[in-house]
């Protein structure tokens, strides 16, 4: 098992930028994929990005192509989402989610391929 927690959630305005990082404990996590989703109110869970246990072949929705970066040191446990040109859409939790599987070649983007999760941070974009 693996113990995740998010940080860097908060207020911003449409344009602006925003830095999330995950912390993980427990479990060895540099060979794992890390995964960013988020769930917007009254939607379900999405799939934003993720990144390979190899720090390469990142995967990005194509809503977030372009302005996220998903990017991990494997030395500090912490997977990042740095967020630029947010948008009022981008609003929603922003969940830090970890692979159920070691070593995985392909970078999954589907929460079942997901087997630890953190509590959420909150990401809220003005327009």
């Amino acid at each position: 098992q693996v113990q995740l927690v998010e940080s860097g959630g908060g207020l911003v305005q449409a344009g602006g930028s925003l830095r999330l990082s995950c912390a993980a404990s427990g479990r060895t996590f540099s060979r794992y994929v890390m995964g960013w989703f988020r769930q917007a109110p009254g939607k379900e869970r999405e799939f934003v990005a993720a990144i390979s246990w190899t720090g390469t072949s990142p995967n990005y929705a194509d809503s977030v192509k372009g302005r996220f970066t998903i990017s991990r040191d494997n030395a500090k446990k912490t997977v990042y989402l740095q967020m630029n040109s947010l948008k009022p859409e981008d609003t929603a939790i922003y969940y830090c989610a970890a692979d159920r599987t070691a070593c995985r070649a392909v970078v999954p983007n589907t929460g079942a391929d997901f087997g630890s999760w953190g509590q959420g941070t909150q990401v809220t974009v003005s327009s």
